[in-house]
């Protein structure tokens, strides 16, 4: 692989791909970013391997969701926003219907 990486534009597109070219896996990472006192950057990363490059798609949050792909993002009792994994989880496992399909935080693999 060189390791080329594909920024994807829209969840749309990164659907098309999955399906297409059917990785035996999806990483996600659930982003924080601590430069914002309001905390409103919250973001979802997904990632694949193609056959000779990587694939990114990021969304962020709109209005209590992630604007492309609709996932919730939740509000603790202090006011901090975060996305559940479960719900990650969840909604790509209904998107793609693969039993094949390893979905799994960046963090554990």
């Amino acid at each position: 692989m060189a390791g080329k990486i594909v920024k994807v534009s829209s969840w749309e597109e990164f659907k098309r791909l999955v399906n297409e070219l059917r990785p035996s896996a999806i990483v996600y990472n659930i982003e924080q970013y601590g430069f914002s006192d309001t905390r409103e950057l919250t973001a979802l990363r997904l990632m694949m391997q193609g056959p000779d490059k990587y694939y990114i798609f990021l969304d962020f949050r709109r209005e209590g969701r992630l604007k492309e792909t609709g996932i919730p993002v939740d509000v603790d009792k202090n006011g901090n926003r975060y996305i559940e994994e479960k719900k990650v989880k969840d909604f790509l496992k209904a998107q793609f219907e693969r039993e094949d399909l390893i979905i799994c935080s960046y963090w554990t693999i």
